[in-house]
């Protein structure tokens, strides 16, 4: 079973589409029909759509993500915001 994870970071647009098992990352064109609409839909008023995802945070460089640092207020990995268990 391939391992394929569409993202949608908040404030943009465009939705990413990552293939684990490759190793790439490339742009999602903007769906216009089914349940992927719907839920981009709700992601661009606000809502988070979650499935099959049990972590995800939006990290300001890969040593922030690497030395598993958690900003508690912004809600993102930063190496200025602390620790992750935080």
């Amino acid at each position: 079973m391939a391992r394929i994870v569409v993202l949608g970071l908040q404030g943009e647009n465009g939705l990413w589409v990552v293939d684990l098992d490759a190793g790439t990352v490339a742009t999602l064109p903007t769906p216009t029909t089914g349940a992927l609409k719907d839920a981009d839909d709700l992601r661009k008023a606000g809502a988070t759509v979650i499935k099959g995802v049990n972590l995800a945070a939006l990290a300001t460089s890969l040593d922030a993500a690497s030395g598993g640092y958690m900003d508690a207020d912004g809600g993102y990995m930063d190496t200025d915001g602390g620790y992750m268990d935080k």
